[in-house]
C-alpha cells in the first residue's frame, strides 16, 4: 500500500508555537549557518585520501535518516573529500540486499540488521560493520483508535484483551532482527505477553504502518519516527509507549556496510564517518539546527511528510493521541558528546541476547567476539580522536530496562536465558 502523507492543519500542531518562538528570537538566521565551533576541514588530511570520490547510502524515509541527509545537504561530505550521494529505500530487506549486492555502499541501519547478516539470520550470511550510532531513542509503539475506543490504552489492558483469546491480535515490526521488532516483543513480554505464540507478528515497511492500520491489517505497531506522530495526526492510532520507555537511551539506527568495504575502502569509510558524525554534532547543536534540520528531511526526496509531524518529537515535545502531552527526558539524540555514536560493545551483545532469547539464533554465541567483529571501535576512536571527539574508555555501558532488569555486558548468556517468557528452543 502506498504510504499516505500527513495533512494535518498546521494551526493544530504543537511545532507551531515554537516555529514562532525561534523566528521571533532571531534564532532563524542560524538556520543557514553552520556551527562556528565545528573545526574546518584541515583535519581530512590526518585519515587519509579517500579511495572512491562518491559513497553511496542507502536510508529509510524516518526522521533518524537525518545525520546522512545532512552529513550530503550541509558540505560536511566535501571537507573528507567524498561525496555522499543517499539513497532512499523501500525497506530494510532492500538496505540488506542492496549492501550485500554493491546497490549501495554503506546505509542508515538497523542496529540489529548487520547483526542478522553477521549471523545468517533470515538471509544470506556476511560480515558485516557497524561504524558509529546515528541516533538514540525516538521510536514508538502506537496502538489502533479501535481499541482505543475499547478502553485498551495500556499495556496491562492490552494483555488482558490478548490473552482472553476472543481473537488474534496482530501486531507489526520492520523487520525481523529491527530494533522495532526487540521493542516491540520486550514490551509485550513486558505485560506477560509472548510476542511469538500469543498474538500474530508481521513485517511491514516503516512508511506503509499508517496506511496498513488504516483499513484494519494491524491492532498496533512499532516503528520510528514521524509514522507514530502521522498516525495520531490521521487519527488512525496513539502512542501506548515510547521506545525510551522501554530502554531509556537505546541504540537504534548505525552506519552499516559490510566489512569487505571497509577492508578495500578504510579511508572512504572512515572520510564518511567523520563527516556524518560532523552532521550529529551538527543537529544536536541547537534548536535552531533541529528546526532546519526538520525541514529538510521532511521534503518529497527524502521522509515525505510535513515538517509538522516532525519536529514536536525531534524536541522532546509529545502527545499520545489521547490528550495527554510531557516533555521526554530521553527525546531522539544524535550526539551527547559522542555517546550516541559510539558503537559499545554492550549495545550488540544486547541484540545477540534478544536474537537467542527469541529463537532467532538456537544456540549462545561468543556474543563479546561477534561484538568485536561487527562494532568497529577501533576506527571509531580514530575518526573521534581526528575530530576531537571524546571516547569513552569502557566499551560497555550499563542499562536499566523498563521491567526492571540490569544489562551491563557481564555475562549475556545468563541475561539471555533469565527470561521467563521467551522462545527458545532448548
Amino acid at each position: 500500500m502506498r504510504p499516505q502523507d500527513d495533512t494535518t492543519p498546521q494551526s493544530n500542531n504543537p511545532a507551531q508555537p515554537l516555529r514562532r518562538t525561534l523566528i521571533k528570537s532571531g534564532a532563524a538566521a542560524a538556520l543557514s549557518g553552520l556551527l562556528p565551533g565545528l573545526q574546518p576541514a584541515t583535519r581530512a588530511a590526518t585519515l587519509g585520501k579517500p579511495e572512491m570520490e562518491e559513497v553511496k547510502i542507502g536510508f529509510i524515509p524516518l526522521t533518524d535518516c537525518a545525520p546522512v541527509v545532512m552529513a550530503s545537504v550541509l558540505g560536511f561530505d566535501k571537507k573528507y573529500g567524498v561525496k555522499i550521494i543517499p539513497s532512499k529505500q523501500a525497506s530494510w530487506a532492500a538496505v540488506r540486499d542492496n549492501l550485500l549486492t554493491g546497490g549501495i555502499h554503506m546505509a542508515h541501519a538497523l542496529y540489529g540488521l548487520p547483526y542478522g547478516v553477521q549471523l545468517g539470520v533470515g538471509g544470506p550470511k556476511r560480515d558485516m560493520a557497524i561504524l558509529m550510532g546515528l541516533n538514540r531513542n525516538g521510536q514508538a509503539i502506537s496502538l489502533s483508535d479501535a481499541l482505543a475506543k475499547q478502553g485498551v490504552t495500556t499495556g496491562e489492558a492490552l494483555a488482558k484483551a490478548v490473552l482472553a483469546k476472543t481473537r488474534t491480535f496482530t501486531f507489526a515490526q520492520t523487520f525481523p532482527t529491527s530494533t522495532h521488532a526487540m521493542w516491540l516483543y520486550y514490551w509485550l513480554a513486558t505485560y506477560g505477553i509472548n510476542p511469538l505464540k500469543d498474538d500474530k507478528v508481521i513485517t511491514v515497511p516503516p512508511p506503509q504502518m499508517v496506511a496498513n492500520m488504516r483499513v484494519g491489517s494491524m491492532d498496533g505497531f512499532c516503528v520510528g519516527e514521524p509514522w507514530n506522530a502521522v498516525a495520531i495526526a490521521q487519527k488512525i492510532g496513539f502512542t501506548a509507549a515510547t521506545s525510551q520507555d522501554i530502554w531509556p537511551d537505546h541504540p537504534e539506527k548505525a552506519l552499516g556496510t559490510t566489512a569487505e568495504f571497509v577492508q578495500k575502502y578504510p579511508n572512504t569509510t572512515k572520510a564518511v564517518m567523520a563527516a556524518v558524525l560532523e552532521a550529529c554534532q551538527w543537529i544536536d547543536a541547537s534548536l535552531a539546527n533541529k528546526t532546519k534540520m526538520a525541514n529538510v528531511i521532511a521534503e518529497p526526496g527524502y521522509v515525505n511528510t510535513s515538517v509538522e509531524t516532525i519536529l514536536p518529537r525531534i524536541l522532546g515535545r509529545y502527545t499520545n493521541g489521547l490528550g495527554k502531552s510531557w516533555d521526554d527526558k530521553h527525546p531522539m539524540a544524535f550526539y551527547e558528546d559522542g555517546q550516541v555514536n559510539y558503537p559499545w560493545l554492550s549495545d550488540g551483545m544486547w541484540f545477540l541476547t534478544q536474537f537467542r532469547r527469541w529463537g532467532l539464533i538456537k544456540t549462545d554465541p561468543d556474543y563479546l567476539a561477534v561484538a568485536k567483529a561487527v562494532n568497529r571501535t577501533d576506527l571509531y576512536t580514530e575518526v573521534a580522536t581526528a575530530l576531537k571527539v571524546p571516547v569513552p574508555k569502557n566499551p560497555m555501558r550499563t542499562s536499566k530496562l523498563i521491567d526492571g532488569v540490569i544489562w551491563d555486558g557481564k555475562d549475556p548468556k545468563t541475561y539471555a536465558h533469565g527470561f521467563k517468557i521467551n522462545d527458545m528452543v532448548s
